[in-house]
């Protein structure tokens, strides 16, 4: 009677107390979640007030950019305060106001949020950042007419058309000038290859406003270059606009600095910077601070209350009570083929009892694990008999042989002359090789079986295999071919490989009808050394390949001797191969003939040894 199993190493309570650790560690773990997301949610909302406050910022500047006082901002401002919720205030760099959406007489925050000043700050550009710079909205006397707008939209039109004719995809795009540009499928400025065909020059030829305008641009640079005693001998260009990458051809007003980084040549942009801000400065809104508030909006708020936490204990204890009850029902389930499975291993080994797999899980595996060894311990009881049986029977014949003629010589009904001793000689070398082939397939199996390893020659092997059998081969009427690759060496027990190589040179000349061919063959190939040894035979079944190198098979079912063998040649081969750290194998074409190989690691060549003077 077995012993009774203690409660705390039960599977199920394991099982329970693991679920209850881990419900545990889930609540406690959606607790930490929960401050995480909330936290990252705060974050979050900051990180939407900073882009809010950048994109009023923008909006502001825009208008900024394209009116020449804050006198009507007043209608916008109430706009994006309504649609943002924020408060909104304008005033001068003296805090004189400009405007405010709150109501007359309130107090403006601390400090200013930002500087509206389109002349050097760009917030349109690249949205969410402020550049340093001019706004690209800040136009003034660039701005085309609606005729120049036309005409240009045209032009653009035509370019277009012909760029995609050679292969090249654009689309259009207009300037806050009224421009139309074209641009690549990135929303960049056209400025790299343009196509022969395409290259007029129209597009990018300034309208009469704009050649007016980068005149006017042109004066003032030059005056500012006067002034600090700057003067080229190469034409300086002037863009349309002031961001990089311009749509139209350098408008060319003056000289260019032979050094592209030296003194002049800053000197040079910052005269043509300061030009155009000259320019532009009557058509844009005076410098004002920006001040944003909260205005109405709540602040957020986050408390554990009474109710909050009867929520949270309640929810943490429902889900404790449904991680015990699924596990429980789950675990019953478990334990149920894990008692099976016990009750199976308790039967008799003789029964060989199989468990039903019910489930796909890691019970089902190990009850179908359970079977596949069941199944094979059945074969192995099966084998081990047909061997018992198969030793007796190869025993036996050589015996019976022995005892029959012995009691006849004894009785004096033959005389023992040498013919029969020489059958008596040879019954007992089959007995004697029977009894080697066992001991020789025991120490293997025990792992007693030792080599002698020594560099070896793959060719001399093999021609040692070959003249011992050559005799036989020559009686049986086969050509016996030995062909060697190079000359391969192999650390191996040169006995033990004659042996093997042996075993299969003499079961293919028993297989082999007179007038065949028996080839071996030697070569290196990817750090091994691969033997063959191939026949002209009449090939085995299919079938039958997979069981080629177990002990006592024969390709004769009914066992005669009329082919020799003991039936024990392939297995020795597998054994001592494998000794040696190689594989074999076998592949046959029925009608064709036979081939064996053997795969074994290769050796470095030893070195020559010096040769001393005399």
């Amino acid at each position: 009677m077995s012993r009774a199993m203690p409660l705390r190493k039960s599977l199920l309570v394991r099982l329970l107390i693991t679920s209850v650790l881990i419900a545990l560690c889930s609540v406690a773990a959606t607790a930490w979640l929960a401050v995480q997301t909330t936290t990252r949610a705060i974050q979050e909302e900051q990180g939407q007030v900073l882009a809010e406050d950048m994109d009023i910022l923008s909006q502001l500047s825009g208008y900024a950019a394209t009116h020449p006082d804050w006198s009507g901002v007043a209608g916008t401002l109430r706009t994006i305060s309504d649609r943002t919720g924020r408060r909104i205030a304008l005033t001068g760099g003296d805090r004189t106001p400009f405007a405010d959406s709150a109501a007359r007489g309130t107090s403006l925050p601390p400090r200013a949020a930002a500087t509206i000043d389109p002349l050097r700050t760009d917030t349109y550009t690249e949205p969410g950042a402020q550049l340093t710079g001019i706004d690209p909205r800040a136009v003034g006397p660039y701005r085309l007419p609606a005729t120049e707008r036309l005409r240009v939209s045209k032009l653009a039109t035509v370019r277009q058309l012909c760029f995609a004719r050679n292969g090249v995809q654009t689309r259009t795009e207009r300037m806050p000038s009224g421009r139309t540009v074209l641009t690549d499928l990135d929303g960049r400025l056209d400025s790299g290859y343009v196509p022969t065909e395409c290259a007029d020059g129209r597009l990018n030829t300034p309208t009469s406003t704009e050649r007016k305008a980068l005149d006017a641009l042109s004066a003032l640079t030059e005056t500012c270059l006067d002034r600090h005693k700057v003067h080229f001998d190469h034409p300086v260009a002037l863009t349309l606009d002031s961001t990089s990458g311009a749509t139209a051809a350098p408008y060319l007003m003056g000289k260019r600095p032979g050094d592209q980084h030296g003194a002049r040549a800053r000197t040079t942009t910052a005269c043509v910077a300061e030009a155009r801000r000259g320019q532009l400065a009557p058509y844009v809104a005076p410098v004002a601070e920006l001040f944003l508030g909260t205005g109405d909006r709540p602040v957020p708020r986050f408390d554990m209350s009474t109710a909050n936490k009867a929520k949270v204990f309640g929810v943490a204890g429902l889900v404790l009570a449904l991680t015990v009850a699924v596990t429980a029902l789950v675990a019953g389930r478990l334990v149920r083929p894990l008692r099976a499975l016990t009750q199976a291993a308790r039967q008799s080994p003789e029964r060989h009892v199989r468990v039903p797999v019910t489930t796909q899980d890691e019970t089902g595996i190990l009850a179908l694990a359970f079977n596949e060894l069941t199944e094979r311990r059945e074969r192995m009881e099966a084998q081990r008999k047909a061997m018992v049986s198969d030793i007796a029977h190869e025993l036996r014949t050589p015996l019976t042989n022995i005892r029959g003629w012995l009691e006849v010589a004894r009785d004096g009904l033959v005389e023992p002359d040498p013919e029969l001793l020489s059958s008596l000689h040879e019954e007992a070398v089959v007995l004697q090789r029977v009894i080697d082939d066992l001991q020789d397939l025991a120490a293997a199996d025990a792992g007693t079986l030792r080599l002698h390893r020594e560099d070896v020659r793959a060719d001399e092997l093999l021609e040692q295999v070959a003249a011992a059998h050559r005799v036989g081969a020559e009686a049986a009427d086969i050509r016996l071919v030995t062909e060697v690759a190079g000359t391969p060496w192999l650390a191996a027990d040169p006995v033990r490989m004659r042996q093997a190589l042996g075993n299969l040179v003499s079961n293919a000349i028993r297989h082999t009808p007179a007038g065949g061919t028996l080839t071996l063959t030697a070569h290196g190939r990817d750090g091994q050394v691969v033997f063959e040894v191939a026949d002209t035979g009449g090939g085995i079944d299919p079938e039958d390949l997979p069981s080629v190198f177990d002990r006592f098979w024969r390709a004769e079912k009914s066992r005669s001797r009329r082919t020799g063998g003991s039936g024990l040649g392939l297995a020795i081969v597998r054994q001592l191969v494998a000794a040696h750290g190689g594989t074999v194998s076998v592949a046959s074409e029925v009608g064709s003939g036979t081939v064996f190989t053997l795969r074994l690691p290769s050796a470095q060549a030893p070195a020559s040894p010096a040769h001393g003077s005399g």
